[in-house]
């Protein structure tokens, strides 16, 4: 996780002064998802806005992973190969670990809460933090809150979950909550977990409703335990030497582009969150609730690592979610 930083950071160095001199007319927007993923339709959202408030961007978007995975992206962005992505909150968390703060154990009630906070202050400190990293966090899209899905078993209770080989996200907090849990967690690419999840590599995997669905996790993994454990972000970012090149209109032009087809995203998420479980389980996908309480009590001990590393941060992101 450190190397993908300083890579980052030597990039950036390296070719910030060139992309500042140079705007190109072309924005390759990337990301990973698959069509009937709402971050897949949300990036045509953004490409059709675009052009009616710049006339000297058009937008390029790459989908399903064709330019490399999350931590590719964020390279490639920070290089100037590509221009923006719809990334990961973990991989960016890599670069910018106040970022991973986002996905604390049980940290928000709901999706309203989480869009109040990433649309204030703390999402301006999240920026300014990414900037010194050669990044620019334009917006925050949802990826959603996680559940845990198992081939054979329902986890219901912390228990449950005892050796478990679970996949997660290149996300030090998730693996972290796993090991709270006393689950075996390893991070995984995206583009890899079905192929894993049928090789019997993993028993499970953690993922929101839409993630399941979309990529068909629930054919392989049926077993659905609703534990919104986690909530994860889906971060905008673009390379800081992209950015500054571009004149004031066209940040604005791009900025608001960006948040309207968050909007989008956010609100198609939320509802197909809510539509979900009935299509899952026409599909053999089976549900079950879980005792919150016990989890929330037995992942305390992740706050706590995080509060001796972030300090003030934390604290301030736990009122704030509040």
């Amino acid at each position: 996780m450190k190397s993908l930083a300083k890579s980052i950071l030597a990039i950036s160095l390296v070719s910030g002064g060139i992309a500042a001199h140079a705007q190109a007319d072309e924005l390759i927007f990337a990301h990973g998802a698959n069509p009937g993923n709402p971050r897949y339709e949300a990036a045509q959202v953004f490409a059709a806005i675009v052009p009616s408030c710049s006339s000297d961007l058009t937008v390029n978007v790459a989908p399903s992973a064709t330019m490399g995975d999350d931590a590719e992206m964020l390279t490639s962005a920070t290089a100037g190969i590509i221009q923006m992505s719809a990334n990961s909150q973990g991989t960016l968390a890599q670069i910018v670990p106040e970022v991973g703060a986002l996905g604390l154990p049980f940290l928000f009630e709901n999706e309203m809460a989480v869009w109040r906070v990433l649309d204030g202050p703390i999402g301006d400190q999240l920026d300014k933090k990414a900037q010194q990293s050669g990044l620019k966090i334009v917006t925050f899209w949802d990826n959603g809150f996680r559940n845990v899905t198992h081939a054979d078993k329902f986890v219901k209770e912390p228990s449950d979950l005892e050796g478990m080989k679970i996949r997660t996200p290149p996300d030090q907090v998730a693996i972290d909550i796993f090991k709270a849990l006393g689950a075996n967690p390893a991070p995984l690419a995206w583009s890899e977990l079905p192929t894993a999840l049928r090789s019997g590599t993993f028993d499970g995997q953690e993922n929101p409703l839409t993630n399941i669905y979309s990529a068909k996790l629930h054919e392989i993994t049926p077993y659905i335990s609703m534990t919104g454990h986690q909530y994860q972000s889906t971060p905008v970012v673009a390379g800081l030497g992209w950015w500054q090149s571009l004149s004031d209109e066209d940040r604005q032009c791009v900025t608001q582009a960006a948040k309207q087809a968050g909007w989008y995203q956010r609100g198609r998420n939320y509802i197909m969150n809510q539509d979900l479980k009935t299509a899952i389980k026409n599909e053999g996908g089976q549900f079950a609730d879980v005792d919150r309480d016990a989890f929330v009590e037995a992942t305390e001990s992740v706050y706590k690592k995080y509060e001796e590393e972030m300090g003030s941060f934390v604290s301030d992101l736990r009122k704030a979610a509040d």
